[in-house]
């Protein structure tokens, strides 16, 4: 049996990958008390006992106001984590998979953004993470799968989605950025292209020496922070899960600012991942009904 250990328990996606594993597969899903991936001897010891053939590294440093006052706990997690794991991973023959963001990205472009595009992060954040993969990249090379999303959201834990049904239920009105623009992606979407991903990688159907190493998903389409807000209100009041329309108005990023910068333009394309994985990507309001349905059950 091929076992396989997931970082960042409790967090969305690691949370996502448990419900959608498949049934070959053994998985242990350790939180960030069970494996600190900051601490180096934990690392290693986890990696040692549990001998998975692929790690996936879903824990992460993702507040990202919080970063630019609080750089060394980013830093530590998204880049020296990652270090210690790659590390790990080589030591003991394991494959690693290992999930960045779009926020490696300026946003200054206005077509979706290529895997070999040049990284130009504008926060810690971004940075931070640009420093993990550059890092896993370096120690693994071809042994290393690095994904890059976008704007997650689950049912499980704490996300846009959530915060705007909350804001909705306890709001007159909402002021929403309209002038950033990127796709937003169901963690349970981008769970199962990773399983797809892995029983390509076993069945040896993907060779390695053309499989790409960096890979971008996120769902289908484009939207604004207030597109996203816009449809979750229209979809959450069909399902009942809101009862009454409230104004949400656009506004400027201006006039929320933010203590970090963020690219105004993120989407990446997902060709090479469809590609590699098998998935074709489902436009973003599809997967937020069926999300929606998921939340309301």
């Amino acid at each position: 049996m091929i076992k396989i250990l997931i970082t960042g328990k409790g967090g969305q996606l690691a949370w996502e990958l448990e419900q959608t594993c498949p049934s070959q597969y053994i998985i242990s899903c350790l939180d960030s008390v069970q494996l600190d991936i900051t601490k180096r001897q934990q690392v290693f010891d986890s990696i040692a006992q549990i001998k998975p053939d692929i790690v996936i590294n879903a824990a992460a440093y993702t507040a990202v106001d919080n970063a630019e006052t609080d750089q060394t706990t980013a830093y530590a997690v998204n880049a020296t984590g990652c270090e210690y794991i790659a590390q790990a991973c080589k030591e003991h023959n394991a494959e690693l998979i290992h999930i960045s963001t779009d926020f490696v990205f300026d946003g200054n472009q206005s077509i979706p953004y290529q895997t070999d595009n040049k990284p130009n992060p504008i926060n810690v954040y971004g940075a931070s993470k640009l420093q993990g993969e550059i890092t896993v990249s370096d120690i693994l090379g071809s042994h290393a799968t690095i994904i890059r999303t976008a704007w997650i959201y689950s049912a499980h834990g704490n996300n846009f989605v959530k915060s705007m049904l909350r804001l909705m239920a306890e709001k007159d009105q909402l002021g929403i950025v309209y002038d950033q623009v990127g796709t937003p992606t169901w963690a349970k979407g981008l769970a199962v292209m990773i399983w797809s991903l892995i029983n390509k990688k076993i069945d040896n159907q993907l060779d390695h020496a053309k499989e790409s190493h960096l890979l971008h998903w996120t769902d289908a389409g484009v939207a604004s922070w207030y597109d996203f807000a816009i449809a979750i209100q229209e979809l959450a009041l069909e399902k009942g899960l809101l009862e009454v329309v409230i104004p949400i108005k656009p506004i400027s990023s201006s006039a929320y600012p933010t203590a970090a910068k963020r690219p105004c333009f993120s989407v990446i394309d997902k060709l090479t991942a469809e590609k590699h994985s098998g998935v074709d990507s489902v436009h973003w309001r599809k997967q937020l009904s069926t999300m929606l349905d998921e939340l309301k059950k």
